[in-house]
């Protein structure tokens, strides 16, 4: 029988309504289970046991009185250190934010509060969210359930390593650049991306507190152990801003197809645009799709969306034009300088950075015309097929490498790459706000989790996601790191 810690929330969300066991002992199961495991892993960073405790004890009265109106009621959770949530400092992974305490919860974090979730933790994350692994002077390093020499991905590298050693039933992480694919595929869990914007952001750091406009490219979304469950949290998250909901209503459609049979898929599993795979990632993406094919999907290898090499131009522009908002006047002033000296046909990553951080406002919307070509493009793809395949990371699980994210190379095959190229299949998605799910697809043979993206049609989120749950038949699911599986 599965251990209460690794069972899916979306079972122990039932077991909660069918008064099979209480949320009271559902939450100190948890708290006992993350004082036990957590301190190799140091992926929960902060608790509120107390407030937690109230707030079970609540939901435990309203099931006894037969009030189990929230889908989430009594089950105990954690989310990312980038979400505003009372009563827990939000740092951001920042030192100069250790004293934050917000007046309010984040947008997401209210919604899974309303729908009855007990929030009693906040998970790691690298500062202010910008990188790929999981460290910050505050909180320090994260490790790898799988490995812990290895990085458990970032920035919601705390969100996956929580999950994946069973230190929590769900998580809410948040992704602009993988930060949400990333680490479910380096820990072996699931991860959504949701369609852009129907999950507020408000609350989220970056930016900086107390922002109200929403930010570009960036999602909040969940990750979990099982494609249920992320289908469980999205029912929840997804919703107009509050502020919208007087008039506007959003009502995600059902998935296009309900067997594997059914579905008809686009493999993208390598451009020359981007970084190479490593073999065996390569291998396990390979086998992956054969085997979706033996199952009986319609797979074409050969159908391509876009340009890539332009369309991550474009991301990097527009990325580096939201992360900029942030920058200190010295920083800015320095891409500034630096733009003003640019040449026009320098095409090189550096220089569109600088034109991201620094370029003129006509150069944005520039950009921005040519991002909704290229939503075009995707869509009239998804006429075609039902969900595209694609790598989300050329390697699995990397060594723990504190060297600033862009100084730092990533090994592949003996072949150093550098780290900000690894974002090249998460930006591709990201660019064009489509959803996306990564599923565990297999290990490599140094016991390393693989995951691939499944990228499904703007706002059809649930294609993506039940083609995921159709994919456990297929290729396995969730599989708890040997270390941990007790």
């Amino acid at each position: 029988m599965t251990a209460l810690h690794f069972r899916t929330a979306t079972e122990l969300a039932r077991a909660l309504r069918a008064r099979e066991l209480s949320a009271r002992e559902l939450l100190e199961h948890f708290a006992a289970r993350c004082e036990l495991r957590n301190p190799p892993l140091n992926a929960v960073v902060a608790t509120q046991l107390d407030a937690a405790r109230a707030l079970a004890a609540q939901a435990d009265e309203k099931i006894a009185r037969g009030e189990a109106a929230g889908a989430l009621l009594g089950l105990p959770m954690t989310v990312k250190d980038t979400l505003e949530v009372t009563g827990m400092p939000t740092t951001s992974g920042a030192p100069e934010l250790a004293g934050h305490f917000a007046p309010r919860n984040a947008d997401a974090a209210q919604r899974l509060l309303d729908a009855g979730a007990v929030i009693f933790g906040k998970t790691n994350t690298p500062i202010y969210a910008g990188d790929i692994q999981t460290f910050n002077a505050l909180y320090g390093t994260t490790n790898n359930p799988w490995d812990l020499a290895r990085a458990p991905g970032g920035s919601s590298g705390g969100s996956a390593a929580a999950l994946a050693a069973g230190l929590t039933p769900l998580e809410l992480g948040s992704d602009i650049g993988g930060s949400i694919r990333n680490p479910a595929h380096f820990c072996g869990v699931y991860g959504h991306k949701p369609s852009y914007a129907i999950v507020s952001d408000r609350g989220h750091i970056p930016p900086a507190p107390g922002q109200l406009a929403p930010s570009d490219l960036d999602v909040i979304g969940p990750l979990a152990r099982a494609p249920e469950d992320l289908a469980l949290a999205l029912s929840v998250l997804a919703a107009p801003r509050p502020e919208d909901s007087v008039a506007w209503r959003l009502e995600l459609p059902e998935p296009r197809r309900r067997r594997i049979g059914e579905f008809r898929v686009a493999a993208w599993l390598e451009d020359a645009a981007g970084p190479p795979l490593a073999a065996e990632v390569a291998g396990l993406l390979e086998s992956a799709v054969a085997r979706i094919e033996a199952a009986g999907a319609r797979v074409d290898r050969a159908l391509r969306p876009v340009d890539a090499a332009a369309s991550h131009r474009i991301y990097l522009r527009l990325l580096y034009a939201v992360m900029s908002a942030g920058f200190p006047p010295a920083l800015i002033e320095g891409f500034e300088k630096g733009y003003r000296s640019l040449a026009e046909e320098d095409a090189s990553v550096i220089a569109d950075l600088i034109r991201g951080a620094a370029g003129p406002h006509r150069l944005w919307l520039r950009d921005d015309e040519e991002r909704w070509r290229l939503r075009a493009r995707w869509a009239a793809l998804f006429r075609e097929v039902d969900v595209l395949l694609c790598p989300i990371m050329p390697v699995a699980a990397t060594p723990h490498d504190r060297t600033p994210i862009t100084e730092r190379s990533v090994d592949v095959d003996g072949r150093p790459v550098p780290a900000v190229d690894l974002v090249f299949w998460a930006g591709l998605v990201t660019l064009v706000g489509l959803p996306s799910t990564v599923v565990p697809i297999g290990r490599t043979r140094a016991g390393l989790p693989v995951g691939m993206q499944v990228v499904a049609p703007y706002l059809e989120d649930h294609t993506g996601i039940h083609f995921a749950k159709c994919l456990e038949d297929v290729l396995g699911g969730f599989v708890p790191p040997p270390a941990f599986a007790d």
